[in-house]
């Protein structure tokens, strides 16, 4: 059997070099006569335009590929003809060559040979054309049919299937990098720089987000010009957040068993490309277009003071395992790129996605800073939340906070600068690791998320759990000179129930997913108010709408860093699917019309207000833990706690049960001085968090905390547009309604 290494181009295809018209754009460009490919550099990597030797344009290429016995660069047209051109030069396993005459525009792919042993896991196979790691964008959609498969999928022995070498050629099927050439300097760029301690952060889709937004262009809907769109921006900045975190952009492929389902992957968590902006979010088109509307769309949120932050998914690719496809690295070096088990053939698997890429090779470690530095640099983000990032952090098999991952970002001067968020488990052994990242990082704190929503379905013990999380964490990040702001407090994300159906739910409804509701997690710690589901029982959707406003009150006050996940101010339903990644539909979309209903307008409303509130008070965002000691004779401390008595906790208290906190803080001990060196100062409040189902009293404490106190914040109310401005004395026994919060200010 011929292999497809050893087929020719078609018949009358123009050979590099030829002097026959190339394609360009759409544009036909005459190549001059010189040789087919220079030595060119191996440094950078990638497909870089460039004006080379005698001032003539044309573009390097440089790939790795340590293991590989040939590489080819194959370009095509716009009628899908495609051009082979060898790279003959070899240096530092970086195969690599300057071809004159390729301009930007210009799809391209890889073809590279060499061992087909998958029991030793080499994987080679010249049939499958292979996207270039370094893509700066790609065109085309990732489909899976068998050819796109280094093995033959369909074998009748799918227990060696894998072993088996498919021979088709795969470039009809797969997308093509596209040459880009960047001479942007962001020199009209100013990024917010929000500090860590003032940052209120909103995890969005880009797609689902502007979807259905009627303010936005039709055309522009689903886009990164739809996001930079002024009808987007002004909501993000009438709510007050400081950042969005964007669910994946890197460009990501769809997996078979949705593919078959007639489903697609909605979230992005499946990358291909880590350079490369997602090619289906860009209206403006796909052979390089969207790298400029990606940046314009990081512009216009930057002019808006806020700062953008990417979800991205180092941790796997969407290669899968070995029955998987054969897209990118699998047929560059599967052997350097990814983990492997003792057993060659099969993958080490800490994502649950299939693969784990290898980062303790020094080439993975440097396609991720580089991607990392890439996207700051030259796409102008401002931080990025890292996908499993335990993963990240395995040296050979443990986790490990010295691994090589970690100790590059700590000294590199590009990212160590930038926002690093960290999802501090995988599923490996000894993956779970909240709060043992170390300085310079932040992590998503579940400890947070299920404290809280277990206290206010009433399924706390004690509130010892509570006292921690409301105040920032300090038994999991008071150490290592790390900060409350180490904190990424959250109720809701992405992965999981909505804010509105955590208290319309109490089991998963993923039918729609086509798993025979099998996906999803299981534990929701949720509380359906005594309905599943919609219902019309105007007692039960009261209480839900107050458990809404008593769950997002507690996020905002809470001391770390706030993350809202979009819509959920609007009360965003998904229908009880907790796992709506595959639902690129009105299930994972924002439906905007609730802006329009009175009563989710009023906890859009009550949202905007607490997070307003939060940026006027540094009490709310300290940048220091509370000592709880006094430091002045009169006894005040920074931070106190009081039951309902108006008595302050003993230790017993702690452990008893109870439904009831009340948490003091003090404006007058906050560390450190502002930008003048004077010290802050601010208010004084008292939280008092009630998850009883019945009414309680509540004794406000005398001096020295207060002489009187003014009520700013009533989760009972269905209104919050304006503080109620009720005041009370000092020492009196307020009642505190059922299942609702009170913040009240010193006056």
């Amino acid at each position: 059997m011929t292999s497809a290494a050893e087929q020719r181009a078609p018949a009358g295809e123009p050979a590099a070099g030829s002097g026959q018209p190339a394609a360009v754009n759409g544009a036909r460009r005459a190549v001059p006569p010189t040789p087919a490919v220079w030595p060119g550099t191996p440094t950078p990597l990638g497909a870089r335009f460039r004006v080379g030797p005698d001032g003539i344009a044309g573009t390097n290429f440089a790939l790795w590929a340590a293991g590989a016995e040939a590489v080819r660069v194959c370009l095509f047209d716009e009628g899908g003809r495609e051009t082979r051109i060898p790279l003959t030069e070899l240096t530092h396993e970086i195969w690599h060559g300057f071809v004159p005459g390729v301009m930007p525009g210009q799809r391209y792919g890889y073809r590279v040979d060499g061992r087909w042993d998958p029991w030793t896991g080499a994987r080679w196979n010249p049939a499958k054309l292979l996207l270039d790691p370094y893509a700066r964008a790609v065109d085309g959609e990732f489909g899976l049919p068998p050819e796109v498969y280094g093995h033959v999928r369909d074998w009748p022995e799918q227990q060696v299937a894998d072993t088996v070498r498919d021979e088709r050629d795969s470039a009809p099927y797969v997308p093509k990098g596209v040459v880009v050439h960047d001479d942007d300097d962001w020199s009209d760029d100013h990024r917010p720089k929000t500090p860590w301690a003032d940052s209120v952060l909103y995890e969005l889709h880009v797609r689902g987000f502007t979807k259905l937004h009627p303010g936005i262009p039709e055309e522009l809907r689903g886009t990164y010009a739809g996001l930079a769109h002024p009808a987007a921006v002004e909501h993000l900045v009438s709510l007050g957040v400081t950042a969005v975190e964007l669910l994946p952009v890197h460009q990501f492929a769809h997996e078979d068993h949705l593919l078959r389902r007639g489903l697609r992957n909605y979230w992005g968590y499946n990358s291909i490309g880590y350079f490369a902006p997602h090619a289906a979010y860009a209206a403006s088109g796909t052979t390089g277009q969207q790298v400029g509307e990606f940046k314009r769309m990081v512009r216009a949120l930057h002019a808006a003071g806020i700062e953008v932050i990417l979800d991205v998914v180092y941790n796997h690719t969407a290669e899968a395992g070995e029955l998987g496809p054969t897209l990118s690295l699998k047929g560059i070096d599967n052997r350097g790129y990814y983990r492997l088990q003792g057993d060659a053939r099969r993958y080490a698997d800490y994502t649950g996605c299939g693969n784990t890429l290898h980062v303790v090779q020094p080439q993975v470690l440097r396609l991720i800073t580089d991607s990392l530095r890439y996207w700051v640099t030259e796409m102008g983000v401002d931080g990025f939340r890292f996908d499993l990032a335990a993963a990240l952090a395995r040296s050979m098999h443990d986790v490990d906070m010295l691994s090589p991952f970690l100790a590059v970002i700590a000294q590199d001067p590009v990212l160590r600068r930038v926002k690093l968020i960290a999802e501090p488990w995988d599923i490996g052994s000894g993956g779970y690791q909240v709060g043992a990242f170390p300085p310079l990082w932040t992590e998503w704190n579940d400890r947070y998320r299920n404290a809280v929503r277990d206290f206010w379905r009433h399924a706390l013990p004690d509130v010892r759990e509570m006292g921690y999380r409301l105040s920032g964490s300090s038994d999991l990040y008071a150490w290592g000179g790390r900060r409350p702001y180490a904190s990424v407090n959250f109720v809701t994300a992405h992965d999981g129930f909505t804010l509105r159906d955590l208290v319309s739910y109490e089991t998963k409804h993923n039918e729609a997913n086509g798993e025979n509701n099998r996906d999803g997690t299981n534990d929701n710690r949720s509380w359906n108010c005594g309905a599943e589901g919609e219902t019309g029982d105007e007692r039960v959707r009261a209480l839900r709408r107050r458990q809404l406003r008593n769950l997002l009150t507690t996020l905002l006050l809470s001391t770390g860093v706030p993350m809202l996940v979009a819509g959920d101010e609007l009360g965003r339903t998904q229908r009880g699917n907790n796992n709506a990644y595959c639902q690129d539909n009105e299930i994972g979309w924002l439906d905007w019309s609730l802006l329009e209903d009175p009563g989710w307008r009023a906890l859009y409303d009550l949202t905007t207000r607490l997070i307003a509130l939060r940026h006027r008070h540094p009490v709310l965002r300290r940048r220091a833990f509370f000592s709880g000691r006094a430091q002045t004779a009169d006894g005040l401390r920074d931070l106190a706690w009081f039951t309902s008595r108006g008595a302050e906790m003993t230790e017993g208290d702690w452990y008893a049960p109870a439904a009831t906190l009340g948490m003091y803080l003090s404006g007058r001990d906050i560390p450190g001085r502002d930008e003048r060196g004077a010290p802050v100062v601010d208010d004084s409040f008292l939280a008092v968090l009630h998850a009883g189902d019945r009414p309680t009293g509540f004794v406000l404490p005398g001096p020295p905390w207060a002489e009187r106190y003014e009520v700013v914040v009533d989760t009972a109310a269905e209104e919050q547009a304006q503080a109620p401005c009720t005041v009370h004395p000092a020492g009196a026994r307020i009642t505190v309604p059922a299942r609702a919060v009170l913040l009240l200010r010193v006056a």
